[in-house]
């Protein structure tokens, strides 16, 4: 699969405004709590949680993991073949001119050290980022108290602080759905757009990106954040290079061969009828978050839309039972089509090994009848590629059972302002 290119804490009153505060034998709780970092975990990426287990491919570990620490934990130790040691090299930093917030919508940000070395990426990279402050805070599990999280945002909606180029969430994990209320959407997203603002992220801040298309009419970016990809010790070059490609090229388009990241046991295009080019607003995230907004004037209403989702570490009786509160809700009426990025350590159902992804997936096409598109290279996984959320998206299939996502009218920063190897290199 390949992308190709088209055209290739506390800051100051700006505005008058004052600033508001800123498995095998396991269940899914106990492997996430319970599974180490090893040597072998990167194998989770690409087999279920059952194979990983057998494979004796995790080691117990005092570290304590949440969902949004399992991309994390997979790829921090296991060495991705693009990404050799000489790549990770000491690398020449640009001067960071690209005007960078940090969102903390969720988790506590976590390790001082890995936290800072994100941030040194990217500076590098051409970043400037306002406010790093903000990493340092922490309330319960979450990055701040509910009213310092949501003034990540408000406080550029009320203008008491001015619009950046991007918008980088922290982590994922959970707590941006307490958030919701706290926002003023609609401003946020006309601002956003004035400005010509990306926000980036994904997991959790799903429902960020959510509201703020919902109520704000504004696209987003699905692509990683800065402590789950750009702390890592050796970052995922893939994913990084995607990254910047999804800022910067207005042309973007993506290519799916296969529905592996989904199900080895779907074909690509599952549809009743010859497959047709498609064309709508593509919209969705985590499924466990859009299944959770399902009723509540967060969820977008889009009509003639695609729905895009994926998760990790969900078992298929769960993805379906998320699947059908969408079904239920009505979501899925009026969409033209569902596209399936990577359903990670989905693992084998405990009372039939037949019931799997494959099955809840085919149920949904019966239910709906809307084609099904699987094997989209985003989610919990490395190597992903980034993609807007919220704008034009045209699926178009090939001549071999594959097919391309295509999107365009959403915003981008110059690509001479970005050094993309400063993200993985040491810095």
């Amino acid at each position: 699969m390949s992308a190709k290119i088209q055209a290739l804490t506390d800051d100051k009153n700006k505005n008058g405004h004052k600033a508001i505060e800123t498995t095998s034998g396991l269940n899914r709780r106990q492997f996430l709590c319970r599974i180490g970092v090893g040597a072998g975990t990167a194998a989770l990426a690409t087999h279920s949680i059952t194979q990983a287990l057998a494979s004796n491919a995790m080691y117990s570990s005092s570290r304590q993991l949440t969902k949004d620490d399992l991309p994390s934990a997979l790829m921090d130790e296991g060495s991705l073949p693009q990404t050799s040691q000489a790549s990770l090299t000491q690398t020449t930093c640009i001067t960071p001119t690209i005007e960078t917030r940090l969102f903390a919508s969720s988790n506590v940000g976590g390790s001082d050290d890995r936290t800072q070395l994100a941030l040194d990426r990217v500076a590098c990279a051409g970043f400037k980022v306002n406010n790093p402050a903000i990493t340092n805070r922490q309330y319960l599990r979450f990055a701040g108290t509910d009213s310092q999280r949501a003034s990540d945002l408000q406080n550029i909606a009320t203008g008491a602080i001015a619009a950046p180029k991007l918008l980088l969430g922290v982590r994922g994990g959970y707590g941006a759905m307490r958030l919701l209320p706290m926002v003023d959407w609609s401003t946020l997203g006309r601002i956003m757009k004035e400005r010509g603002t990306i926000l980036a992220g994904f997991s959790d801040v799903t429902a960020i990106q959510c509201a703020l298309l919902a109520k704000g009419d504004m696209s987003s970016l699905a692509a990683p954040m800065l402590h789950s990809e750009f702390g890592k010790t050796k970052p995922d070059e893939v994913s990084c290079r995607q990254f910047v490609e999804a800022l910067t090229n207005p042309n973007l388009t993506i290519d799916i061969s296969d529905a592996s990241l989904t199900s080895s046991s779907l074909p690509s295009i599952l549809t009743s009828a010859e497959p047709k080019t498609i064309i709508g607003t593509i919209w969705g995230g985590n499924l466990s978050v859009v299944s959770s907004l399902a009723g509540s004037e967060y969820l977008p209403r889009i009509n003639g839309g695609i729905v895009f989702l994926e998760d990790v570490g969900e078992q298929a009786y769960r993805i379906e039972r998320m699947l059908y509160d969408l079904y239920l809700a009505g979501v899925f009426k009026n969409q033209q089509a569902i596209v399936f990025g990577a359903l990670s350590g989905a693992g084998e159902d405990s009372y039939d090994k037949r019931y799997d992804v494959a099955t809840v997936i085919r149920q949904l096409h019966e239910l709906t009848g809307l084609p099904i598109y699987s094997g989209m290279r985003f989610g919990h996984i490395g190597q992903k590629y980034s993609f807007p959320l919220g704008t034009t998206c045209q699926i178009s299939a090939d001549t071999v059972g594959g097919y391309q996502l295509a999107f365009a009218n959403y915003p981008t920063i110059k690509s001479e302002t970005i050094h993309a190897e400063g993200l993985w290199q040491a810095v």
